[in-house]
């Protein structure tokens, strides 16, 4: 099957000369065991004042300009900052109440959702090309249809693993024809490199790494099984807590400003943070479409919908309805449609 390349894409005219760091086999997990909450958090106006508890992740490269910038704690915000290894991680976060707001793909969240989290969409940070499935650089399987029979990687519960649902079934293939090992990412990473499995739904940074550190072959890229970057916060935050909610969706409009005028600093700054080669920084930013619109909505809404079915006939969620009622629920708009840059 021929793969499908990106057809939309921000030129962000990434130029990296001057950073030299030496690149990491795989990125750095949580800190937190996403057990026991963390201390309560306080409320606070929009003047300043309060804490919030923050996730940033490799994933969403606005995060770590929010972090690294200090936008909140200028503003006169505590901040709580955690990382999310994975879409999966920062739903567990959200769901123990370690923390009020972190960011996972699209898919991810509506399935945790219709499983019963309390967690609602308040702002979109990208529409990135952050996975494919992937072989190794000696593999001869050429297709989706090639990986019958074959053992492959995934981290259950994130766009990759929804990527890889979908690649499956328009190849004719299903879950039940491979299979999956799950692995978080950066373990699937390393599972892939060693020869451990077959093919693996790779993510982004790891995924960029793999390809030009370790020579790892996309075998099946499509932009449209990628659900977008969402911002996500839990609904007793959005309700005890507006205001708050309010400066990080503010926080993040800053920083999205602040990325599209200076994309050489934002690659510098992705590389030095997410510890990355220039060039595999590079690579993953040219993947991730940061100028979209940040009002969760009718796209949101449309690409969710249409994964539902698979969601469903996986076992993923209870039923296609349930998964139907979650998603009317899910988008919250009101919060980026009002948000301001400072």
């Amino acid at each position: 099957m021929p793969s499908n390349l990106p057809t939309r894409r921000l030129a962000l005219g990434l130029a990296l000369g001057g950073v030299s760091l030496a690149a990491v086999g795989c990125v750095k997990g949580e800190s937190s065991s996403g057990g026991a909450p963390a201390p309560a958090t306080g409320s606070g106006s929009a003047s300043g004042g309060g804490t919030v508890r923050l996730d940033y992740a490799l994933y969403n490269p606005l995060s770590l300009v929010v972090r690294e910038q200090k936008i909140l704690e200028n503003a006169g915000l505590t901040v709580q900052w955690e990382q999310s290894a994975g879409s999966n991680k920062a739903n567990e976060f959200l769901r123990n109440d370690n923390l009020d707001i972190a960011s996972t793909a699209g898919s991810a969240v509506l399935q945790a959702r219709t499983n019963g989290s309390p967690v609602q969409t308040i702002d979109v940070f990208s529409q990135p090309e952050w996975t494919a499935l992937v072989v190794g650089k000696d593999s001869t399987i050429t297709d989706v249809a090639g990986l019958r029979g074959k053992q492959i990687a995934a981290t259950t519960g994130t766009d990759p693993y929804f990527f890889l649902q979908q690649a499956l079934d328009q190849a004719g293939l299903s879950a039940s024809d491979v299979t999956i090992t799950n692995l978080q990412h950066a373990d699937g990473r390393a599972a892939l490199e060693r020869g451990d499995v077959d093919a693996w739904a790779g993510l982004d940074p790891n995924m960029a790494g793999s390809e030009l550190l370790a020579g790892s072959k996309l075998l099946y890229r499509n932009v449209d099984f990628n659900t977008y970057g969402m911002l996500n916060a839990r609904e007793a935050f959005i309700k005890s807590s507006p205001e708050l909610v309010q400066q990080v969706v503010d926080a993040y409009a800053t920083a999205r400003a602040w990325a599209i005028a200076n994309p050489a600093d934002l690659a510098t700054l992705y590389a030095t943070q997410a510890q990355l080669t220039p060039e595999v920084a590079a690579r993953v930013l040219e993947r991730t479409t940061l100028d979209v619109d940040s009002v969760p909505g009718d796209a949101q809404r449309t690409v969710l919908a249409g994964i539902i079915p698979l969601m469903a006939s996986a076992g993923d969620v209870p039923s296609a309805d349930a998964a139907t009622e979650a998603l009317d629920g899910l988008l919250v708009p009101d919060f980026a449609e009002k948000a301001t840059v400072s």
